[in-house]
């Protein structure tokens, strides 16, 4: 189903060109296979940072793409629509390059930001613990300086990318309780003493690995401390916004997969002599899906439009995870109806979709979060 698309230039609509190309040619054929086997498709993302699509959002200056959230947003819908696992991945490592470029030292960035954005280096995210998931001020893991290092203790919960990152941004507590004592710390992945466990056995998204990351004794260098000591929250808090605008896309983009899927169904499966989908019940539950999609794809590009803009949008960024989300959770488990008991079988993907849309109502902040966050701004 064509998607109209209003883009602010010709280079955008260019690259939203090239990322319709790469997804239809390099993921779509692959996504079944990786998903059955749960391998991460690395060489995919190295190919993709070598194309210009890990650093996006940055600065030309340090070799990203330097486009309006927007078209970044855009870009991840479609790469979501042929393989959510990379669309996530690549919503990860932009995430993970936040903290750097956001408040590192201007070697530190000259050093490694290339590299990042380039695709070379795969980012990750150490914020949640087992006992602080949506209270992340309550973390514990800690870090004591000694001499010219800082030495890491404790455990990270739910690392996206734990085992295959070559960098993660671990936020620690550095000084008191609260917000104000964590910081955060740029640790190289083969840092001895960073511990990848066991992946987690997930009921979707497969191919990407999520894990705890134990710290036991890891020494860290003073100099990739980022930003100053208790500023950790503050960053991890900056991105958010940033991340939740990024899943509600992810989101928009399986949501148009499941609804391409149910609709060329219905037109070309028969029953009673005529296409099933010129059955008034069928094709009304249909244009309910279409309308959605399109709602939330709007909510989202909003969203991105103020923060463009220089605008506030904390607030526009909740509401459009919070809606895009559980949208996809409708369409996908809509299209797995949709398709009868071919909708229940591996055989077609709808049934990967409603498991790997669930995903989506609970990371960057459960929807709980995100009615908590809106309802807050309502006072």
């Amino acid at each position: 189903m064509r998607v109209h698309r209003f883009l602010p230039t010709d280079e955008a609509r260019q690259l939203i060109g090239l990322a319709t190309e790469i997804a239809d040619a390099e993921l779509a054929p692959r996504a079944a296979d990786f998903e059955e086997r749960g391998e991460y498709p690395r060489e995919l993302l190295r190919m993709l940072g070598r194309s210009g699509f890990l650093g996006l959002p940055y600065p030309q200056e340090y070799g990203g793409g330097g486009q309006p959230l927007e078209v970044y947003l855009n870009v991840l819908e479609i790469l979501a629509a042929r393989w959510l696992c990379v669309a996530q991945s690549i919503h990860i490592h932009t995430l993970a390059c936040h903290p750097l470029h956001a408040a590192g030292g201007d070697a530190l960035r000259k050093e490694l930001l290339p590299d990042m954005l380039g695709g070379e280096l795969l980012g990750a995210n150490c914020i949640s613990e087992p006992a602080a998931g949506s209270d992340a001020a309550a973390m514990t893991t800690r870090a004591v300086a000694d001499g010219d290092d800082y030495v890491l203790d404790g455990t990270k919960a739910w690392v996206s990318h734990a085992g295959v990152a070559d960098f993660y941004n671990v936020y620690c507590r550095t000084g008191g309780s609260g917000p104000a004592g964590i910081s955060c710390l740029l640790a190289p992945g083969d840092t001895p003493g960073l511990l990848p466990q066991s992946p987690e056995r997930k009921m979707g998204v497969s191919a990407s690995p999520t894990a705890q990351i134990v710290l036991d004794g890891a020494r860290v260098p003073r100099e990739r401390l980022i930003g100053r000591p208790g500023r950790g929250f503050l960053l991890a808090m900056g991105a958010m916004d940033i991340g939740r605008l990024g899943i509600g896309a992810c989101a928009v983009g399986l949501a148009q997969a499941a609804l391409d899927c149910a609709v060329g169904y219905a037109k070309e499966r028969e029953q009673f002599g005529q296409p099933v989908i010129e059955f008034q019940g069928l094709g009304f539950l249909l244009a309910d899906m279409a309308t959605q999609v399109a709602a939330a794809r709007s909510l989202v590009l909003s969203a991105a439009r103020l923060r463009d803009s220089g605008e506030r949008f904390s607030t526009e960024a909740a509401k459009a995870k919070l809606f895009a989300t559980d949208m996809a959770m409708r369409v996908t488990t809509d299209a797995v109806q949709v398709l009868g008991g071919y909708g229940y079988t591996k055989d077609f993907p709808a049934e990967r979709w409603m498991r790997e849309a669930k995903l989506l109502q609970i990371v960057e902040g459960t929807n709980q979060i995100q009615r908590l966050v809106i309802s807050r701004s309502l006072s």
